[in-house]
């Protein structure tokens, strides 16, 4: 035991020094960190000050609900934007006129087909035949760019017209 004892004495010296050098040590941690939180809390009410919120948990859950919030209008406004497009897709947009002599050299271009479809090729074409003595208007409808009754050149070539159409 008197030999721990005499080690101990020859030692102390360095013990105390070592020691020392950690409690100086854990001295500039604890200023460091005590630094470092002085500056978060000052960010921290900065943050909070104005807006009437004490604690940053009801920040947060209030802006959850406004994001939910925002999520049900978002769908919302899809739902309606999806309901327009399909209404802009069935309505009549593509429209084609053409002008011609249908008697020859016995008229002039007073007579016209005209075409009125939608995005599906669906729709109708009126043609006027025109001369000096009468005029005639025919309506054949259209599904999918075909007629059920039979189609003249200008009438073909109408549709195809109004199909060019973006």
């Amino acid at each position: 035991m008197s030999e721990l004892n005499e080690i101990i004495s020859e030692q102390l010296s360095l013990f105390i020094m070592g020691f020392a050098v950690v409690i100086v040590l854990m001295a500039v941690m604890i200023i460091v960190q005590g630094a470092r939180l002085r500056k978060m809390r000052r960010k921290y009410e900065a943050m909070m000050s104005g807006n009437g919120i004490e604690d940053l948990e009801s920040l947060l859950v209030n802006l959850k609900n406004q994001g939910d919030m925002l999520e049900e209008a978002q769908q919302e406004q899809k739902v309606l934007i999806e309901a327009a497009h399909a209404k802009m897709r069935g309505m009549k947009s593509k429209v084609a006129i053409k002008r011609y002599n249908a008697f020859g050299e016995r008229g002039n271009d007073l007579s016209f087909s005209l075409a009125i479809l939608d995005d599906n090729h669906s729709g109708i074409v009126l043609s006027s035949l025109h001369n000096r003595e009468n005029s005639y208007i025919y309506a054949k409808p259209l599904e999918k760019g075909e007629s059920p009754y039979p189609l003249s050149p200008e009438e073909k070539e109408v549709i195809a017209l109004a199909l060019q159409q973006i």
